[in-house]
């Protein structure tokens, strides 16, 4: 279940409450008519708070929500978020219907990932391959001239409000967007996330993407083989030195969530590849130690495994990676699905520490070692860096050897 992002004030205001009861009498309604009318209602409020940018109001709803009636929580947060990456805009008499779209990159190395601003010509290239294998033939588009890391998405449905409305309008008036002054700093990773960013525009009721114009959802799979192959070769420039993995150019919050879980896989693959070229050894030298950790004054479901990375023989965690739990990923849940499953010989999908298990193996190492025990999620004090588990169920701090070359302290 996806929550909040920023907590709330105990006293709520008009607009908290009303979005709380909004969103209640949305779920209880007992026909597509009243749902569309509530939805309607919601909507509205929505579209004034995020015009507004009283991005508070809607924390403090979804999280009140989140405590009490999870089914509420959802449908909140489903109308926040289509509220924040589209919206509804007229230009020279005529509507418009405008959606904020990403298009992630995944990306591994043992240097710097770049960031930030490109030059026109390829910003060209990537909107002309973009418009030509992804989107609807009658739609506009304004694309930023940047590649974003995590650290510089917007922080909150406000700004993502904020930008959709700024990019959307930009592309019908056919105006340039110009990159910020200054943008946050990107934490250095092994395996991360890079997304270009854009606004299809087109109008009111028409398609925006290629496999709507079709009306065929299997469009979907021949959109993205194509971007694939064209877009490729463009972004491979923006990123040199980088093993990458273009994904399906999608709605904003949907494609960012769909590249949090993908990047997961080359965070594995990549810091073994790391380890054994750095420390000039063969991944069978390597062991790795699976833990599962809980956020203390969470619910006390896992929200996340941390993988410790250890130089056989030695006991030393040398370097250490977190696997996040996204939606309903449940690690206790999940695995008492897959064991039931197996026992009645369906063919379950792997659990989280099956497959972090499976990619491990995949990459050379041998010695796997999971602790049954669940740890509280634990940082450093000085450096902010997540603790990890060594052999012995100790949290420690992961430390390179002082002869091995600098990295990145933790992956995704």
């Amino acid at each position: 279940m996806r929550r909040s992002f920023k907590g709330s004030s105990a006293r709520l205001s008009a607009d908290s409450q009303r979005l709380i009861a909004l969103s209640k009498a949305l779920i209880q309604a007992s026909s597509r008519v009243e749902e569309r009318a509530w939805e309607h209602d919601l909507d509205a409020l929505l579209h004034k708070a995020l015009r507004l940018g009283h991005q508070a109001d809607i924390d403090a709803a979804l999280d009140q929500l989140f405590k009490s009636k999870s089914e509420a929580y959802e449908a909140l947060m489903d109308s926040v978020e289509a509220g924040s990456e589209s919206c509804i805009i007229e230009h020279e008499g005529k509507q418009y219907q405008a959606l904020l779209i990403a298009a992630p990159i995944l990306a591994w190395t043992r240097f710097a990932i770049a960031s930030g601003p490109f030059s026109q010509d390829m910003l060209l290239t990537l909107s002309a391959q973009l418009q030509a294998h992804v989107l609807a033939a009658d739609t506009q588009m304004s694309m930023a001239p940047l590649l974003y890391s995590i650290d510089q998405l917007p922080k909150d449905h406000a700004d993502t409000f904020a930008l959709t409305q700024r990019m959307a309008l930009a592309a019908l008036a056919k105006t340039p967007l110009r990159p910020p002054a200054s943008m946050p700093e990107t934490a250095p990773f092994l395996a991360d996330t890079r997304y270009l960013m854009a606004t299809v525009v087109a109008p009111l009721g028409a398609p925006l993407f290629r496999w709507q114009e079709a009306a065929n959802p299997a469009e979907r799979a021949a959109a993205l083989a194509q971007w694939q192959a064209q877009g490729k070769p463009s972004v491979e420039r923006l990123l040199p030195g980088c093993g990458i993995e273009l994904l399906l150019p999608d709605a904003y919050f949907m494609a960012c969530r769909t590249a949090d879980k993908q990047i997961r896989p080359a965070s594995v693959k990549a810091a073994v590849h790391y380890l054994t070229h750095t420390l000039n050894i063969g991944p069978e030298e390597l062991s790795a130690v699976i833990g599962g950790f809980i956020d203390p004054l969470g619910e006390g479901r896992i929200d996340e495994y941390r993988v410790s990375f250890v130089l056989r023989p030695a006991p030393e965690v040398v370097y250490g990676l977190v696997w996040p739990l996204y939606g309903d990923e449940d690690a206790a849940e999940a695995e008492s699905d897959a064991d039931t499953g197996a026992s009645a010989g369906i063919d379950a999908p792997l659990t989280p520490v099956q497959e972090i298990t499976v990619l491990l193996r995949e990459s050379g190492v041998v010695h796997i070692k999971r602790h049954e025990e669940i740890f509280p999620m634990e940082f450093c004090d000085d450096c902010g860096t997540p603790l990890y588990c060594d052999l012995e169920g100790e949290l420690v701090h992961a430390e390179m050897p002082e002869e091995a070359a600098q990295a990145p302290s933790h992956l995704h």
